[in-house]
């Protein structure tokens, strides 16, 4: 069975366009502008298309692919940036992961807290 992941924003080196999913306009402008940035220098810099989405679960996951034609494509070093990127927006991801749980899935805040105070003690 295939998992379902709701894109909440992306960009095209193809089309130089970039996409933010209205169902997440809650988000603050600040978020949302900072989604935007590295989006869009993702493509600019190794090309493709570059999409930022939330699994059932609520976690982020960050995916790069391109056309097959696309000699242009730095597919070692997408996969290289993609890893820059989740070790330097940690925080960010972990915020619209939290955002997701509660606005989307509905999941009651305290469990959530209760939650993460679990894991951090288990590190």
């Amino acid at each position: 069975m295939e998992e379902t992941k709701i894109v909440l924003c992306g960009a095209s080196a193809y089309e130089q366009k970039y996409y933010f999913n209205e169902r997440f306009n809650g988000i603050p402008e600040s978020v949302k502008e900072e989604l935007h940035i590295i989006c869009v220098l993702f493509t600019e810099e190794v090309g493709g298309v570059f999409t930022i989405a939330f699994e059932e679960d609520g976690n982020v996951v960050l995916e790069t692919e391109a056309e097959e034609e696309d000699i242009y494509y730095d597919e070692v070093g997408s996969g290289l940036l993609v890893g820059e990127v989740r070790r330097n927006r940690q925080d960010l991801f972990e915020a619209l992961r939290l955002y997701y749980r509660i606005f989307i899935l509905k999941e009651n805040i305290p469990d959530l807290l209760k939650e993460d105070s679990i894991n951090d003690s288990g590190d």
